[in-house]
């Protein structure tokens, strides 16, 4: 077969969860042998590769205004595509369903991803969580196989609007530390320190985790690892948080280190309250870090009994860190928990196999 993957800012895999689906699906459908071409953006393209893991990477131009980059770039991604007869054209963000009525796309064989509630992300403005509720009331419309992340997001269509999806969760890897001498350069030492990796946006409580970790007095350390596409006040009121003990290194996308991190961090919060199941949290979860995560379905459905949760208030987050500095013991058995729900339940090449089961059963009609 021959697939195209529109939406995303393209591989390899450098700013969120839909980036790292189609790295990881794409190679795996490259080596089972299918044609597989990502189209991605310009500015998060820096060493403008045109193949990649077995993939076709095609570049194109976006325009860097937040409201606008992905529609834009979806759009002459789109276009661009016709030129090619792809048996299934993968699309990435109900944000671009509306770019999906026209008349030269319908007929395509297209999945569209969707993403978690976009519209209550406080990032957007009110006209921007108009559009992507809009957005989204149409992907339910739309004669597309839609495809859910998350069973409550898929729930969550078919009470809102009775629509059915197809559920295909992300994947992660079971693994340990190997090498904790990488935390050197950024001055850490293991167990010592608490992490977050996420992007920088209010729904993702990085502010409520530096108030809990100022009002916790240990000499433990907090990484923040991310950052935000666009300069905001949001962003800049993070950063007056720094002191000695508080680490913004921005974006890390080296493997080995994210996996050195989230193995030896005495614990791992996990702030994201809006999205569907979420990369980072099955990442940690795989590489035996114990979770702390925001208490919302979509996070239990992930990690169930096997970490611990906190309010969206400071004191909350404040007790159960507390908590994981004082019962390690509990803690370790979490973490064996938290690693077998990945062996069991998202395993990348158990996914690939479901994507590469529906794409079959859409080229064939």
């Amino acid at each position: 077969m021959k697939i195209a993957f529109i939406g995303t800012r393209g591989v390899p895999a450098r700013y969120g969860g839909f980036e790292t689906c189609a790295e990881e699906l794409g190679r795996r459908l490259a080596a089972r042998g299918h044609e597989v071409w990502v189209y991605s953006r310009s500015g998060y393209a820096p060493q403008k590769k045109r193949e990649y893991c077995g993939m076709r990477v095609v570049i194109l131009p976006e325009l860097r205004i937040k409201f606008l980059e992905t529609l834009v770039h979806s759009f002459l991604a789109l276009l661009s595509s016709l030129r090619e007869r792809f048996d299934v054209v993968s699309v990435f963000n109900t944000a671009n369903s509306p770019l999906l009525l026209c008349p030269f796309i319908r007929k395509k064989k297209i999945i569209l991803h969707t993403d978690g509630l976009e519209w209550k992300r406080e990032k957007w403005g009110p006209v921007g969580r108009k559009y992507h509720r809009l957005a989204e009331r149409l992907a339910a419309k739309l004669k597309v196989a839609l495809v859910t992340d998350s069973r409550s997001i898929g729930a969550y269509f078919k009470k809102s609007y009775g629509r059915d999806s197809h559920y295909i969760s992300y994947g992660a890897t079971v693994e340990s530390g190997r090498d904790s001498r990488l935390l050197d350069g950024l001055g850490l030492r293991p167990g010592l320190y608490f992490l977050q990796v996420t992007r920088f946006e209010p729904e993702n409580n990085c502010h409520l985790t530096l108030r809990a970790f100022r009002d916790l007095k240990t000499d433990r350390r907090l990484v923040l690892v991310g950052g935000a596409a666009y300069s905001t006040k949001y962003v800049r009121d993070l950063r007056r948080f720094r002191d000695d003990l508080i680490l913004f290194p921005g974006f890390i996308y080296d493997r080995n280190m994210l996996r050195e991190l989230y193995a030896n961090c005495c614990a791992y919060i996990h702030g994201n309250e809006v999205g569907g199941t979420n990369p980072a949290l099955l990442q940690a979860m795989g590489a035996g870090a114990f979770v702390i995560a925001r208490d919302v379905p979509f996070n239990r459905e992930v990690l169930g009994e096997a970490g611990i949760y906190f309010a969206r208030n400071p004191g909350d987050l404040a007790e159960k860190m507390a908590w994981a500095l004082d019962n390690a013991d509990a803690a370790a058995r979490m973490k064996s928990r938290a690693q077998d729900i990945i062996r069991r339940r998202y395993d990348w090449d158990k996914v690939a196999t479901l994507y590469e089961d529906l794409c079959k059963a859409l080229a064939a009609g």
